[in-house]
């Protein structure tokens, strides 16, 4: 299935009468490189890609992965990169989820990881699997509510030692791997 680049309108926020505008959230182009490349710079701890990566990331896996914009805006509020893994296709690994500072605390996150996951195209993915650092604890955070929104329990391993992969450059990189995952019902 071709995934669809037509943004679909999620509004920003509590709905309390806030002034966000509204969201749309669809498959990145190649064209979005450059701002999923900027968005990335403004979300630290995330470990920044070449820009060649991410114009991958947005033509080669655009099917697995999701950008948001506020409407009539070229600065990405949002984007989860993510690629089936090659020896388990039932598997979607989620790569990055970066939110910028703007659209913190409103949810974005969420809505991006359960958007696509609905998507009809990775209906037969069964697990979600990520790798987050033991400190970063708005990504715990993210992903054991998605688990439970998804009536799926954690596994966590290490996958990379601080020491043994990264020189003690970078701390352990902590696997989840979320599932079995139960569809949501639209």
């Amino acid at each position: 299935m071709k995934p669809s680049h037509h943004p679909e309108p999620y509004p920003m926020g509590n709905g309390a009468g806030d002034a966000h505008p509204a969201l749309h959230l669809r498959s990145p182009t190649p064209d979005d490189g450059v701002a999923v490349f900027e968005l990335i710079a403004r979300c630290p701890p995330l470990d920044p890609n070449s820009r060649y990566c991410n114009l991958l990331q947005c033509s080669h896996f655009a099917q697995t992965s999701i950008i948001a914009h506020a409407e009539n805006a070229a600065k990405a509020l949002g984007f989860v990169s993510g690629y089936r893994v090659p020896d388990r296709p039932d598997t979607l690994f989620v790569w990055q989820v970066a939110v910028d500072e703007a659209a913190r605390g409103t949810g974005l996150g969420s809505r991006l990881l359960e958007a696509l996951l609905t998507r009809p195209a990775l209906a037969d993915c069964r697990y979600l699997e990520t790798t987050i650092g033991p400190d970063n604890r708005a990504s715990w955070r993210l992903f054991e509510r998605l688990a439970k929104q998804f009536g799926a329990v954690i596994e966590t391993t290490t996958l990379f030692e601080s020491q043994r992969h990264f020189s003690g450059l970078h701390p352990d990189e902590i696997l989840l791997r979320i599932g079995p995952l139960e569809r949501i019902a639209d």
